[in-house]
């Protein structure tokens, strides 16, 4: 299990993260959100040992992870963080940058390791490529496939599909949260993608210049948002007397005491965003159809 207990963390006498504490078993996701700058990365660079805390510890099954204070190279065996900067071999092939760290007393079995990775992450055709070639999303696959390549008992991800299309980021996105819950490899990851949380994170952390706003699963999060930050980063939301709804839980009535003049509609494919006037205050939510501008609505609020 990972453990963090209280850790605080200072650059340049400003507060980078104030007593964050968190707990991982094997197996486990816990997903890190929060604005640029809130601390996400300095979190997982900690718990890598690539810096020192400040205050507090981090432990993996009761054993303490040292920072350059008191452990010469930087990271630990049991442990792979990817990082947004690719650590990789540019000028050899994409096959020969997975396997780099794998024995080659027994060559067969890094060459089924290497090509069950590679399905992984999606790279077939590619065994032979030099890394130099690939694209930025392409690189952040090699990059993941290096990184489990090991069996690592720990994956630090920071925003480990940013780089990747979209064409491709969604099944790529399964095959890595399953191949590390089926191996019960215990996952950190800070992202920006609400995607990477709902449907693969056991925990959610939300991060608000370095302290903790919330911890708890990702489903109780999304379902009861007591923030701004924690619905903008669901959705389109509206705040309502004093309460937070998503634009699909806002709908038009005949009659309420609710009216809406309309501002703006937004094409979002199977439906349209409408932004609307409330008594001042700015609200949205979702219409199967466009509608005319500056006309009055009724509206129901329902969760």
């Amino acid at each position: 299990m990972l453990s963090l207990t209280e850790v605080s963390f200072r650059y340049n006498k400003r507060t980078v993260l104030n007593n964050v504490s968190a707990r991982v078993n094997s197996g486990d996701c816990l997903a890190i959100v929060g604005e640029s700058g809130s601390g996400k990365s300095t979190l997982l660079k900690l718990i890598f040992g690539q810096m020192d805390v400040d205050g507090g510890s981090i432990t993996w099954n009761d054993k303490p992870i040292l920072g350059p204070k008191n452990k010469l190279v930087v990271g630990h065996d049991f442990m792979k963080y990817v990082a947004q900067e690719f650590d990789l071999m540019p000028y050899t092939s994409v096959s020969e940058n997975i396997g780099d760290h794998l024995s080659n007393f027994y060559p067969e079995e890094k060459k089924e390791r290497v090509t069950e990775l590679i399905k992984v992450v999606e790279l077939e055709g590619f065994e032979q490529t030099k890394v130099q070639f690939l694209s930025g999303g392409q690189k952040q696959r090699v990059a993941l496939a290096r990184a489990l390549a090991k069996r690592p008992e720990i994956m630090l991800l920071d925003e480990p599909f940013s780089h990747i299309d979209n064409f491709k980021k969604q099944t790529l996105r399964r095959n890595v949260f399953d191949y590390l819950k089926t191996n019960n490899i215990a996952c950190v990851l800070a992202t920006h993608d609400k995607e990477d949380v709902l449907s693969f994170a056991d925990q959610m952390m939300v991060l608000h210049n370095g302290t903790i706003l919330v911890t708890d699963h990702p489903s109780s999060i999304y379902s009861n948002p007591q923030h701004p930050l924690v619905a903008a980063f669901f959705s389109e939301y509206s705040q309502i007397n004093g309460s937070f709804y998503y634009a699909h839980q806002i709908s038009i009535v005949e009659e309420s005491t609710l009216k809406a003049v309309v501002k703006r509609n937004f094409y979002k494919g199977d439906s349209f965003l409408i932004t609307a006037d409330l008594n001042g205050t700015n609200v949205c939510f979702v219409n199967a159809s466009a509608l005319k501008e500056n006309t009055v609505v009724s509206l129901k609020l329902g969760r």
